[in-house]
């Protein structure tokens, strides 16, 4: 028998080889962020960035069917990003994400101009509008004929952060009857204006929270330079470790998922959160908490979106057994379902009623002498939360007596069953005291905390190819004009780096009028002042609603004609049009024996003083003691005066919450209110 004479180097090559044949590729896990999905709109005529995840080390390509490719290797971290050549506006197309295991299709994509919309409510506030008391102008014919493949809009899901994220939920959707009803009202509108001057696919990134300050839309780094805002900064960087515990610990709890949807316009309606426990007057509720109401429960629970039971005993007088009676919460931020005794009396389980008084009525057969239960589950969605109007709201009476009411303010239990996180309701089981024991958060975290609706809702969108941005929100940050208008240039420039685009346009909405609880306070003015101060930033610009708002309503109806004047500033800086954008700007003040003279740009054509409008002109000297002016137009110049003063010194327009609009160009654009005080007071 012949023994084996081949070299140990052949040897061990064919056991090395055999092994091979034993192994199988290891999968690129190849992920892309959902930004990066069918129905995407792309900057046209530039580079545009695509990211994604993958192994370290994978190679990774990307082509289109308008003929560009390009490709990357996935880094140690895991993430990879290349920059895709765009041509002109067109589609759909499709692109073609390779990884060697696999391949991602994204498809019916547009090239076209892309804008990112932000803010708070009056951005978030959709097409549908939130009836019966905050209502889009004329909604239903514009959701009916909005049918456009050329529009798009990705939402952003609610989400917040102690840290960047690098991703969101959402999808990109079309225009459509179905689609529209949720669709940003003003980015629609906005969107709608350049689709029809341009001729281009229009993209929407709307990414808003209703009720939030400016702050939170600002990077931790960005936000540490400012001096209001550094110790805050650092305490959020050392809650990061905390969050992720938190997130940990709520994912292993059971929760449903609260999202609109085409079959489910309402997915608070009928939601059961304990239900039959919290109503049941013979639940122990002795290791309830106590609350007083009325009041926003934020106040003793901290941040908080979700669901809290209050509960409170009252006695019924023996004369009211077998009559019907009132049972009156006032109003409730934002759904409620109301029990008497373990029965439902009633329900506003819609969105948009944060307003809306609550009045029941009990039938008289459920009346009965004694000691009675009332149950009520809150349903908070957003910014605050409760049972928050005046005290004398809160009562029970029987029906036509007034008088005899009882008094429902005061202290009542409570009890936290449910955290909203995005689209997801955590549940807090009552019976287990399950919140009570959750891991303990130096610091309460929410969309009103600095810094994280960036963390959560913008820095993942980063760096998408963006044409630009806009704005509109403001009223959270009221009554602090002098660090709005510093946090104004700070969330500029911030985003303008994020986004790798330096000299991204960045047009934003001055506040609508709005009683502000004192119609004739001038906390707004002072904000709306700060926002036109802000135009000194390079490629910015201001749409003026001050002839458009509604001072018994914070969120005004005519959404179309502020997407427009947003639209108006870009067609005219961005898009070369030949039109005229912008209202009556002072740009000159001169004080000419006893009259002030002010110049204004964006009035070739000369100024309208509309007579039929109530004088918004004040005048006053040095010890800013401001009396009603009279005014004389002469082309592009008003002459402001008054018999009282010899010797002026400061003009104000329009220079209260309440303000109406007066001052306008030929164009028919109303001039933003203003003061020429160099410094005002917040």
């Amino acid at each position: 028998m012949k023994t084996s004479n081949l070299p140990n180097s052949v040897f061990i090559f064919s056991l090395f080889m055999l092994s091979l044949a034993g192994c199988k590729p290891s999968k690129s896990n190849l992920e892309l962020p959902s930004i990066f999905s069918d129905n995407i709109v792309l900057q046209q005529n530039t580079d545009v960035v695509i990211r994604g995840k993958a192994n370290p080390g994978t190679e990774i390509k990307v082509s289109a069917d308008w003929g560009s490719s390009s490709s990357a290797k996935t880094a140690e971290d895991g993430n990879w990003q290349l920059k895709l050549a765009t041509t002109k506006a067109g589609g759909p197309y499709n692109l073609s994400i390779v990884a060697p295991d696999t391949s991602i299709i994204i498809k019916n994509a547009m090239l076209g101009e892309v804008w990112l919309a932000s803010g708070q409510s009056n951005m978030e506030m959709p097409l549908s509008g939130w009836p019966p008391n905050d209502t889009i102008l004329h909604s239903a014919d514009v959701i009916a004929n909005s049918e456009n493949p050329e529009i798009r809009m990705f939402t952003v899901t609610r989400t917040t952060s102690a840290e960047p994220l690098d991703d969101v939920s959402g999808k990109w959707e079309v225009a459509s009857p179905e689609n529209a009803d949720h669709f940003s009202a003003t980015a629609y509108f906005f969107a709608k204006k350049l689709n029809r001057e341009l001729g281009v696919p229009v993209g929407i990134i709307h990414s808003s929270w209703g009720g939030t300050p400016i702050e939170a839309w600002i990077s931790n780094t960005t936000l540490a330079t400012d001096k209001d805002f550094a110790d805050i900064t650092m305490q959020l960087k050392q809650l990061a470790p905390q969050e992720k515990a938190y997130n940990e610990w709520l994912n292993t709890l059971e929760s449903v998922t609260v999202v609109a949807t085409e079959n489910n316009k309402e997915p608070f309606k009928n939601l059961d959160v304990f239900d039959d426990y919290c109503s049941d007057p013979a639940t122990d509720t002795e290791s309830w908490n106590t609350m007083e109401l009325p009041g926003n429960f934020e106040q003793t629970t901290g941040d908080l979106d979700g669901v809290i039971w209050f509960r409170k005993s009252f006695e019924i007088p023996a004369e009211w057994e077998g009559k019907k009676l009132i049972v009156s919460l006032g109003p409730i931020d934002d759904m409620d379902v109301t029990y008497l005794n373990g029965e439902k009396i009633g329900s506003t389980e819609v969105t948009g009623q944060w307003n809306q008084e609550r009045i029941y009525t009990v039938p008289a057969g459920k009346v009965k002498a004694g000691q009675a239960l009332l149950a009520v589950k809150v349903i908070d969605n957003q910014g605050g939360g409760g049972i928050y109007g005046k005290p004398e709201l809160l009562k029970v009476y029987p029906e036509n007596n007034k008088t005899r009411a009882l008094s429902l303010a005061g202290e009542w239990k409570y009890k936290v069953t449910a955290q909203l996180e995005g689209d997801e309701l955590f549940l807090f089981d009552p019976k287990t005291d399950v919140y009570a024991n959750r891991p303990e958060l130096s610091m309460s975290l929410s969309a009103n905390t600095p810094t994280t609706l960036y963390n959560g809702m913008i820095a993942p969108l980063t760096p998408y190819t963006l044409k630009g941005s806009i704005w509109y929100q403001g009223e959270a940050n009221v009554g602090r004009a002098n660090q709005y208008l510093r946090l104004m240039e700070l969330l500029i420039t911030d985003w303008r780096q994020q986004f790798n685009n330096e000299n991204m346009p960045f047009y934003y909405v001055q506040l609508a009028p709005w009683h502000y609880n004192e119609i004739e306070g001038i906390s707004s003015a002072n904000l709306r002042e700060a926002q036109r101060r802000a135009m000194k930033i390079p490629h910015t610009g201001m749409a003026v609603t001050l002839d458009i708002g509604d001072i018994n309503t914070i969120h005004p109806a005519n959404k179309a004609d502020v997407g427009k004047r947003l639209a108006l500033w870009a067609l005219a800086n961005d898009y070369g049009k030949d039109i005229v954008y912008s209202g009556p700007l002072p740009k000159n003040v001169e004080v000419q024996n006893n009259k002030i003279i002010i110049t204004f740009t964006h009035a070739d054509e000369g100024l309208i003083l509309k007579e039929d409008v109530a004088n918004q002109f004040e005048i006053a000297g040095e010890n800013r003691k401001f009396v009603p002016a009279k005014v004389n137009v002469s082309g592009n110049k008003l002459e402001v005066f008054s018999p009282e003063l010899s010797s002026p010194a400061y003009v104000r327009y329009a220079y209260k919450n309440g303000a109406e609009a007066s001052l306008f160009n030929e164009a028919g654009l109303p001039a933003p209110s203003f003061t020429t005080e160099e410094n005002f007071e917040d």
